[in-house]
């Protein structure tokens, strides 16, 4: 950004001396050359043809050639059609590459004054455990709360668990019924995983049921509703909320095993939260919100006793926030969560990170806030991602067909292993070192697969294409990390020093420039990831200064370099980029071995 504003100064001064024209700053158009003109900057000459009363040509000519004869910044200059294509001189990169080597936090603002953003992500429920889906939520949420604090905002990382519902007493009852006391001491399972297999035996025992009333005759949404274990679970439920010491009991039991097993599932995953709700501690202040809008008329009562808002007028539907029974929604749960947040902080932006497919709950959520005198409540972000699918298809949690996260996050260590072993990437390395780059490798493959997608779109995770040490993966970014790291201290064995200053005047090739002015570009890319909440545009970032690095140090060599200045810079070019990849990659949550 510094270059461009430097170059609409200087562009403003030419417009002025040469047609007497003063223009303001956002009039100047500039942008980067595409790839197939000579130039580094392009500025767009169509604004200024009128005044200098010549064609857009002549117009780029003129201004091209005050430029270069005014300003030892451009060495060059061409025009094509009504573009002014300049390249920037080689010294002034040498002094850009000087400048970023020497910055300590280069490409992120720290200036700790700032405001507080929640980002909210994971919201598992504590009938199952986490799966394929949970790691993309977690992920996104993670990497987009690091690319906030990058960008200056003091980020609240928090997560609310859905710990109560009819959802949780269908566990609650199938192992009840079905457990005969099993416990993940006996079972030998994590705790999440125990739970989640009684949710599976409840939906299969329920189809059961269902199946045999609509062969006597029931209509499928009769039987639905008259079978037994579903009735039970509803009483389950009411009895939960009216605090009966047996079902409470059973409740902190199974939930304390299920919160035992999230916690081994998110250390795997490398994500944290500063802060943890839980739904049973926020349901009722979001009952009294209700209670309180049904006093004030915002809301209203049917026969039943349920409780309604009627969104209509606002583009949208009816919308139930209280059972007949009196037993809270997900809905109230939310308006109850919302309000706590912001009475324990001062929040200036709450980011909800859900999938797409509650595009509509949190429409809702918004209007509901508005309505109840929450007046940020229409300035809440619903981050809405697209669904992950495996080649195979959907996934099913009732079904027992998902893909559980602590099984797909071993499978990916387990291959990055074998990968690396097979390539040779390990011969001189500790089995202990083995097992922290096999963990490295097989966690960055899959977390760089899944972040390096328009976190927009739905997308289909191949574990075999994300290991692979070519192409546009996390392992490939890892081990140019290490092959960087690796010519560093080669450096060093050798008693090759360098000085962190390059030599201004030292003659640099086309990829080097290429090189620097992608590093140049890095602050830039931090800010729109920022903007546009996409850990996709750093990674896509990434790969690009991977693959610009790695035909540079396929073409040209480093430490056998005769030219003592050359060499000097090559080896500061090469830090620099290492540490702009542990960074950027840090950002997705990603970490980078020193070898490989």
């Amino acid at each position: 950004m510094y270059l461009e504003n430097t170059i609409q100064h200087i562009v403003k001064s030419a417009v002025s001396e040469l047609y007497s024209l003063e223009v303001e700053f956002h009039q100047i158009q500039i942008q980067k050359t595409r790839k197939e003109f000579e130039g580094d900057l392009t500025v767009v000459v169509f604004p200024f043809v009128k005044v200098a009363r010549k064609s857009p040509e002549d117009t780029g000519k003129e201004i091209g050639a005050y430029l270069q004869t005014n300003n030892d910044l451009i060495v060059k200059f061409n025009v094509i059609k009504g573009f002014l294509n300049l390249t920037i001189s080689q010294k002034y990169w040498i002094k850009v590459l000087n400048k970023i080597s020497q910055l300590e936090n280069f490409g992120t603002n720290h200036d700790g004054n700032s405001a507080i953003m929640m980002v909210e992500y994971s919201s598992p429920n504590t009938n199952k455990p986490l799966h394929l889906g949970h790691i993309r939520n977690n992920l996104l949420g993670f990497s987009i709360a690091e690319i906030q604090k990058a960008n200056g905002w003091k980020v609240v990382k928090t997560n609310i668990v859905n710990d109560r519902g009819i959802h949780i007493c269908k566990s609650m009852l199938a192992w009840k019924l079905f457990g005969n006391g099993e416990t993940p001491e006996t079972s030998g399972l994590k705790g999440d995983h125990l739970v989640g297999k009684y949710y599976v035996k409840f939906d299969k025992a329920y189809k059961a049921e269902v199946e045999a009333l609509m062969a006597k005759g029931m209509s499928e949404e009769e039987a639905k509703k008259s079978a037994p274990l579903i009735q039970q679970a509803q009483q389950m439920l009411v009895a939960w909320e009216n605090h009966d010491p047996e079902v409470y009991e059973l409740w902190e039991k199974m939930n304390a095993w299920v919160y035992d097993g999230f916690d081994v599932t998110y250390k795997q995953l490398g994500v944290d939260f500063d802060k943890i709700y839980y739904e049973s501690q926020t349901y009722l202040d979001g009952k009294s919100k209700v209670e309180e809008g049904l006093s004030k008329g915002i809301f209203y009562q049917r026969e039943d006793g349920s409780v309604w808002a009627d969104l209509t007028e606002d583009g949208l539907d009816e919308k139930l926030l209280l059972r007949a029974d009196g037993t809270s929604v997900y809905m109230t749960q939310d308006i109850g969560t919302a309000a706590l947040r912001y009475a324990d902080y001062d929040i200036s932006k709450m980011v909800y990170v859900v999938g797409n497919e509650q595009n509509y709950h949190f429409q809702v959520l918004a209007v509901l806030l508005d309505k109840l005198g929450f007046k940020w409540g229409k300035d809440l972000l619903h981050f809405s991602y697209g669904m992950v699918e495996l080649p195979e298809g959907k996934m099913k949690s009732r079904e027992g067909t998902v893909v559980d996260a602590d099984d797909l996050i071993a499978e990916m260590i387990d291959t990055a292993r074998e990968i690396a072993r097979e390539l040779g990437k390990l011969d001189l390395s500790s089995e202990e070192e083995i097992e922290n780059i096999a963990r490295m490798v097989g966690m960055g493959a899959l977390k760089y697969f899944i972040l390096k997608v328009d976190p927009k779109k739905n997308m289909t995770f191949n574990p075999k294409e994300s290991i692979d040490f070519n192409g546009n993966t996390g392992p490939f970014i890892q081990y140019t990390h290490a092959r960087i790291k690796s010519v560093l201290r080669k450096a060093e064995e050798q008693g090759i020093a360098y000085n962190i200053n390059v030599n201004e005047n030292v003659p640099i090739s086309e990829k080097e420039t290429n090189l620097i002015q992608l590093l140049a570009s890095y602050p830039t890319i931090v800010r729109e990831a920022g903007d546009q909440f996409s850990p996709a545009v750093i990674a896509n970032f990434t790969y690009e200064l991977v693959k610009e690095y790695n035909q540079f140090y396929h073409d040209y060599s480093i430490l056998r370099e005769e030219n003592l200045d050359l060499r000097g810079l090559r080896l500061v070019l090469s830090a620099t980029v290492a540490d702009v990849i542990k960074n950027s990659m840090a950002l997705l949550g990603i970490d980078v071995p020193e070898r490989m």
